[in-house]
């Protein structure tokens, strides 16, 4: 891990300095990093698919033909 002397984490309200973690501890932290990270990811593409969703939706409904 890059720097990791100045990194902390705080977890449970525990603040930890990386570096004085175990190396298998270290590990699971780089794993939580990156499943955030791809969490992130899906959270923004699942708001891209959504808008799509909707402007989908509304092109539907104006091609529809008209009740009266």
């Amino acid at each position: 891990m890059a720097n990791e002397q100045n990194q902390t984490i705080t977890i449970d309200g525990v603040e930890y300095n990386v570096a004085d973690l175990s190396e298998n501890a270290r590990n699971q932290v780089v794993n939580l990093r990156v499943t955030d990270a791809e969490i992130e990811k899906l959270k923004q593409q699942l708001a891209i698919f959504q808008t799509a969703r909707t402007a989908y939706a509304k092109a539907l409904s104006e091609e529809l033909p008209k009740k009266h």
